[in-house]
């Protein structure tokens, strides 16, 4: 991997304008056109389009600047430096672990490259119940177009690993569909640690594409750098206030003040709703925080009679959406069918078990099959997801009971992964749920799994995808932003992240916020300078 160009350090060679931990000092103020809080999917596709407008950019990462150099392919090292919390931020009552990514580059920066337009049922959903008559089908195509050209998406062309392929097998038995993933690679060397960092630069996430272009541009990068809150006066942002952080968040330093023309928010479905929290921003109607979704998702563990070797090659290259359109979107919580790839600490800290019973997992791991369901959340009365709230020290916690309907869900995706991966061969599978066993055979597998109880931490739930909190709609009663992103209450504020989504989509969320950050970013450069830019 040493004779891998590195485009950060090339980058960093060439001046690139980074302050922060590692790299130049802090100072106690800066000014700028736009201030980007987040460096991720939606600050990214922002920062690109507002640089190639000519306006001066800031972008406050609170994580550390990581490159190819960095990515050994080592969990230990990247869940600690790459992820929220070291990969171990939960809810509020501790009852699901919630994967986000905390560096340049965001999420981005460490997903499995799972690249999937907003579903259409959900589209319609938002058009019917909040008046989002810009986020059809339709509308959305030319701006999916753009970012899907940007950043190299298409179809994964390479067999599928064997984690992958028991899921290709097992619905094909069974008549279940499946596809093929899209995603954003080139030159991909099918490594399979997409979720430590890409070694070899083959990810088109932020870290090599949005964020070097803006810095190419004359953008300026703040790293481990906290945006702490915003200084409001009446209906407009005087400055934002940044904390300098060391790596596990630790205040690292005095505080510096930033000020701009305008604000854009793209710290996640978590940070941001907190962000604005924090500032005490205007909420007349109560919404901020609220109907924050996840993916909530559970897992099956199956051994295979053959090596499966689920930690090498891409870790997501097959899916099946069947479960997600078996009912009305309203009607019982439908799930989408991935899988999850093996790698020790990973799998061994998620799949359940203790003492012996885990050192035998850790002997078979080479034989086992990790597959997820993804819980579509937010389409049902039942479905209200969870409300983001400060703790005492001002730091973001997520409530997010796990309720009947939503274990109701998860209990179907339970039968139905266990159904398609004996019809794939398994000698055994196990429901990753406190009480469930090693079933042999289908038929026990089912009896016993409609008899466990479906409770909050009996029932092993996690999730990578956060979305909601300052949800779009048309007008300021239903909604903290306006269909463009701007805040409904603050003149030169706007929201650029998956938080501005009004339900969770039943789909990796990262084209989504690609093509809503290219739509709301085209706009505000328009407004901010009447010029017209283009993504790709």
């Amino acid at each position: 991997m040493s004779s891998i160009a590195d485009p950060i350090k090339e980058g960093l060679a060439r001046g690139w304008k980074v302050l922060g931990q590692g790299h130049a000092a802090l100072p106690p103020s800066l000014d700028c056109d736009v201030a980007i809080v987040g460096s991720g999917a939606g600050a990214g596709i922002t920062a690109e389009l507002l640089a190639k407008a000519g306006l001066k950019i800031i972008i406050i990462e609170e994580g550390p600047l990581r490159s190819s150099s960095d990515f050994k392919q080592r969990e230990s090292t990247a869940y600690a430096e790459l992820y929220q919390e070291g990969a171990g931020r939960k809810n509020a009552d501790q009852s699901m672990n919630i994967l986000q990514g905390r560096c340049v580059g965001g999420s981005t920066t460490v997903n499995w490259t799972g690249s999937f337009r907003t579903p259409p049922d959900a589209l319609a959903q938002w058009v019917k119940e909040f008046g989002l008559s810009d986020c059809s089908p339709e509308k959305l195509a030319p701006w999916f177009e753009q970012v899907e050209k940007r950043l190299n998406i298409s179809d994964w062309l390479a067999e599928p690993n064997g984690n992958n392929d028991t899921l290709r097998r097992g619905t094909g038995k069974l008549g279940i569909s499946s596809k093929v993933v899209q995603r954003n690679v080139k030159g991909c060397w099918n490594l399979g640690s997409c979720g430590m960092g890409c070694p070899t630069n083959a990810k088109q996430s932020m870290l090599i594409t949005t964020i070097p272009a803006a810095l190419d541009l004359g953008a300026t990068l703040l790293v481990q750098t906290r945006a702490q809150r915003f200084n409001l006066q009446g209906d407009t942002v005087q400055a934002l206030i940044c904390q300098p952080v060391g790596l596990d968040g630790s205040n690292n330093g005095p505080e510096l003040s930033i000020k701009a023309r305008h604000f854009v928010v793209a710290g996640g479905a978590i940070n941001s709703p907190a962000l604005l929290l924090r500032s005490h921003a205007p909420d007349p109607q109560g919404l901020l925080g609220t109907r924050t979704f996840l993916h909530p998702t559970v897992a099956n563990h199956a051994q295979m009679p053959a090596p499966v070797e689920g930690w090498a090659g891409a870790p997501l290259s097959v899916f099946s959406d069947h479960f997600l359109h078996q009912g009305p979107v309203d009607g019982p919580m439908g799930f989408k069918l991935e899988v999850a790839p093996v790698h020790p600490g990973f799998a061994m800290t998620n799949l359940g078990g203790v003492g012996p019973t885990l050192a035998e997992r850790a002997k078979l791991m080479p034989y086992a099959n990790v597959m997820i369901g993804l819980l579509r959340d937010g389409f049902h009365a039942e479905s209200i997801g969870g409300t983001v709230s400060l703790k005492s020290d001002g730091t973001p916690q997520l409530a997010y009971p796990l309720n009947a309907y939503l274990l109701d869900g998860a209990r179907r995706a339970h039968l139905s992964m266990t159904e398609i991966q004996f019809a794939a061969g398994a000698k055994t599978v196990r429901p990753v749920h406190e009480l469930a066993q090693d079933y042999s055979s289908w038929a026990e597998a089912k009896d016993a799994i409609n008899k466990l109880p479906y409770k909050p931490f009996l029932t092993t739930v996690g999730s990578a995808h956060v979305m909601g909190g300052c949800r779009m709609a048309a007008d300021a009663g239903r909604g903290v932003v306006r269909p463009d992103g701007q805040h409904w209450q603050l003149s030169n504020l706007s929201v650029h992240d998956g938080s501005i989504f009004p339900t969770s989509i039943g789909a990796n969320p990262q084209v989504s916020v690609y093509g809503q950050a290219a739509r709301m970013a085209t706009g505000l450069a328009k407004r901010l300078t009447a010029k017209d830019v283009l993504l790709a």
